[in-house]
Parts: C-alpha cells; structure tokens; sequence
C-alpha cells in the first residue's frame, strides 16, 4: 500500500536536498518504522489479533546537475525489516524501489530500475491510498521491476507517461521473454484531475489472462476535501469501481471509501468494502491512526482465516509511524 503521507514527506524531504546536494553533493538518507495493531474476524471462520510491521522502510536519494537544465537522480529503498518482531527478521531482506534517471523541463523526466508503475500512478488512487489495504484492487500485472518509464513535462495542464517492461531470457520471474507497456495520460486544470491508462499485462508473470487493462480516474480537490472516483475494467477478469472523500481538518485527516469489485464470469460475483479512516498528524514526524474495514461478497470461499472461510470479513486496526 501507498503510504500518502510519508511518499509526500519523503518528496518535500528529497527536494530541499536539492540545495545541500549543490553545495556538497550529499545524499539524502530517509526512513520509517510502521506498526500496526490488527483484528481481523470472517463469519464462520473465527477471528485473529496481529501485532505486525506495516511496511517499515529505509532509503537514499540522490540528485545532480548534469548540465544547465538537465539533472540526474537515483532512488534506493529498502522494505521486509520486520520492525515487530527481532527474532522473526532478518534484517533488511527486501527491495522497494531502485532507479536512475535524469530530467528537464524541457523532455520530462525518463527513468529505469524499480519504481511505482506508469498506470499505478494515474489512476489506481483508492486501493493504494490506505495504510493497511482492502482485499480489492485494479487488475494489472506488469510490475514495478524492469522498467523504463517517461513523463512529459506538462503542456496546458496535460502531461503524458508511459513505460515498457524488459522480461528478458533467464528472468527467472517470467514464463516467456516479453516487453508488456503502459501509457497514461493525465489532465489537471484548477481543482480537477483526469486521468486515462492502459496496461498490456503481456508480461508472463502469472497473471490472469493477456487482456488489456483499462482504468479511469476523476479528483477534485476543494479547499480542504478531496474527492476521487475510478474505475477500470479487464476483460474476461473484473470491473472494479472505487469512491472516496479525503477532508484534512488540521492535523487530522478523515476518509471514508468504497470499492465494488464484480467478477467477467458466468456467475459474476461482486464482492465491496467499506473503509473509514482517522489519522492525526502529532509531529512533523510522526502520526497515529485507526482504520476500519467492512467485506462482504458472493462468493461464500471469498475471505479464508484460520483454515476456514466465509462471505463476511471485518478489520479494525490502529497504527503509529515514525518517518524521516
């Protein structure tokens, strides 16, 4: 899951580096610890408590003056800590982001390595918005490993993106050499945002089916609310809708969302989650939070817990994070 608030701290933190790193070339060095407290119950199938580490990360970001205009930058993120538990961890384990790149505002900016996707970015808001994550989400497959990505530079509010993924002979995460790309493309004027994207999913890694995804998105920000809509569609696999309102109340911030997922198939199962969030910012540094999840589906094997399943499922979780 996206986490807003620290992708939007690390991006304040990353850019007034830019003077430090033209004064002394230093890298930025960023992180957090996340924990989070979580119940989970399905009907039928009993319930569990989890103490757990929420996505604690570890980072270094870099940027440079090619030539006048032109900058280079590089991206290191680290993940799998396992800040809950020493004795279940094996210290940092995991890869989150990697890439090179360089920009200008005259071509955009181009990049290559481990990132967020094209089509994640313009589109897929709702589901990535949340601290601990429903169980619905957009269908796509191509990856955030072997990229090359490209964003315009804005043109009358427009800007452009798109990305291939190299899945070459002997990768050992494929089943077949291929090249599956991403193009979005993004509208902002005043408080309105569209957005447009398509993904291949031509890339071999287990997915459904080869078919084409196809998302869309609308926000509104006002003031201090926002409001998104999406939805996206893949034949032969799902429609998946979502809804949400964000309101920031000084350093609080509420939201409530709504994501319905409905099954291409002969029986077309849906299955949707409501979620509410509170979360108050208690530093710079630090915030807390409590998230609330209600599941419900056709399918009676939809949410399985403890060797058991059933067509019901409800979360409560409270989290803390700490970031840098």
């Amino acid at each position: 899951m996206r986490k807003t608030l620290i992708a939007a701290a690390i991006a304040a933190a990353t850019c007034s580096s830019a003077a430090l790193a033209a004064e002394g070339n230093m890298p930025t060095v960023y992180g957090n610890i996340q924990y989070v407290l979580k119940h989970t119950n399905v009907d039928g199938a009993g319930s569990t408590v989890e103490h757990a580490d929420n996505g604690s990360t570890l980072g270094v970001a870099h940027d440079h003056e090619i030539a006048p205009g032109v900058t280079g930058f590089f991206k290191l993120e680290t993940e799998s800590i396992n800040a809950d538990d020493k004795t279940g961890s094996g210290g940092i384990d995991g890869l989150d982001e990697a890439y090179i790149g360089i920009k200008g505002d005259s071509f955009g900016q181009i990049w290559v390595g481990s990132d967020d996707s094209t089509y994640e970015r313009a589109v897929d808001e709702v589901a990535q918005f949340h601290e601990v994550g429903s169980d619905i989400g957009f269908n796509y497959d191509t990856g955030e490993g072997d990229l090359i990505q490209y964003a315009s530079p804005s043109l009358g509010g427009l800007t452009v993106g798109a990305a291939v993924q190299v899945n070459g002979d002997g990768d050992a995460q494929v089943s077949k050499k291929s090249y599956p790309w991403q193009l979005a493309a993004m509208y902002e004027v005043d408080a309105l945002e569209l957005a447009f994207a398509v993904d291949s999913n031509d890339g071999g890694r287990g997915g459904d089916n080869n078919e084409n995804s196809y998302g869309l998105r609308g926000s509104y920000s006002l003031d201090n609310l926002r409001l998104t809509a999406s939805y996206e569609t893949r034949k032969d696999v799902a429609d998946t809708i979502g809804l949400m309102g964000v309101y920031t109340l000084g350093a609080n911030q509420f939201a409530l969302s709504y994501q319905l997922r409905e099954d291409d198939t002969a029986a077309s199962d849906q299955n949707d989650t409501v979620i509410v969030q509170a979360l108050h910012n208690l530093s710079d540094h630090m915030y807390v939070y409590v998230e609330g999840y209600l599941s419900g589906s056709d399918d009676a094997g939809e949410y399985t817990l403890e060797g058991a399943s059933g067509d019901k499922q409800s979360i409560a979780s409270v989290g803390a994070v700490y970031y840098f």
